[in-house]
């Protein structure tokens, strides 16, 4: 091949070969991306405080609540409502408060820790006298005598308000002097409960709700409604919080056809 044509044939591959670049570059160009992944929806938290006697319940709400609400997520802060009331005073993070109590909720309310108007009562329950399974000394209200049982328990009476309404009844029946001596009190309901279950007492008084949740105790007597405060469970909103538009939707929920019967189904009555 000549020079001439050497140069004519190196012009002709660099021609081609620029004409192939820019092919593939407006090829690449022309590609189109994949669109971008959907975002994921924001999750909105809450912390709510609850009375120990009704964690087991607030569990299953929980469940039946997150099918319709999947983007809200729930934190329980369980504890004696005495405890849980000290907390949020003391600047504790809460969305909601759900009390076992009228007292505790009205010493949150008198610090202007309550959404105004949020306020309301929401369950009622019963109290009762429990003993261990196996027991068989104890059957009646009756029993509850310093001769008959070496230890009682109830709740802490000072911040427990399931202690404070089992004080009132022992009081009211005449009983709480002489048994005094004998008491072992409990953080909250639930400690109680596990005083009985594993026999360090001879008997306790727990919520009827409480009583419900065991396979390891009996009931032997339901104390007279009259001899202690009426057990209401109010409910409200914590005042200045973010998210006060879900914590609104979940305590809407608690009041639904849905909520009632898991509260009913647990032994818990409406209070409205």
């Amino acid at each position: 091949m000549t020079k001439v044509g050497q140069r004519r044939f190196a012009a002709l591959v660099g021609l081609i070969l620029s004409t192939s670049l820019t092919v593939m570059s407006c090829a690449q160009t022309n590609v189109p991306t994949a669109p971008d992944t959907m975002p994921e929806a924001t999750t909105t938290e809450l912390t709510v405080s609850v009375a120990a006697s009704v964690q087991d319940v607030m569990q299953a709400v929980q469940a039946a609540y997150q099918v319709e609400a999947p983007t809200i997520s729930i934190t329980y802060n369980f504890g004696s409502s005495g405890s849980l009331a000290q907390q949020i005073i003391q600047g504790a993070p809460t969305d909601i408060f759900l009390s076992a109590s009228q007292k505790w909720m009205d010493d949150v309310e008198a610090k202007g820790l309550i959404e105004e108007d949020s306020r309301h009562n929401l369950l009622l329950n019963a109290l009762v006298l429990i003993v261990p399974l196996e027991t068989t000394k104890l059957t009646d209200l009756s029993d509850l005598t310093p001769d008959k049982v070496n230890r009682v328990s109830i709740g802490e009476p000072e911040s427990v308000p399931a202690g404070r309404y089992s004080k009132e009844a022992l009081a009211s029946l005449g009983l709480f002097d002489a048994l005094q001596p004998k008491m072992v009190f409990g953080k909250d309901v639930r400690q109680v409960l596990s005083y009985v279950e594993t026999g360090n007492v001879d008997a306790g008084l727990v919520y009827a709700t409480d009583a419900n949740v065991s396979e390891r105790v009996q009931r032997v007597a339901t104390i007279p409604a009259e001899s202690h405060s009426p057990i209401v469970y109010p409910i409200a909103l914590i005042a200045d919080r973010e998210n006060s538009e879900a914590a609104q939707d979940f305590v809407d929920f608690l009041s639904s056809d849905t909520a009632t019967a898991i509260f009913e189904e647990y032994g818990f009555a409406m209070a409205e």
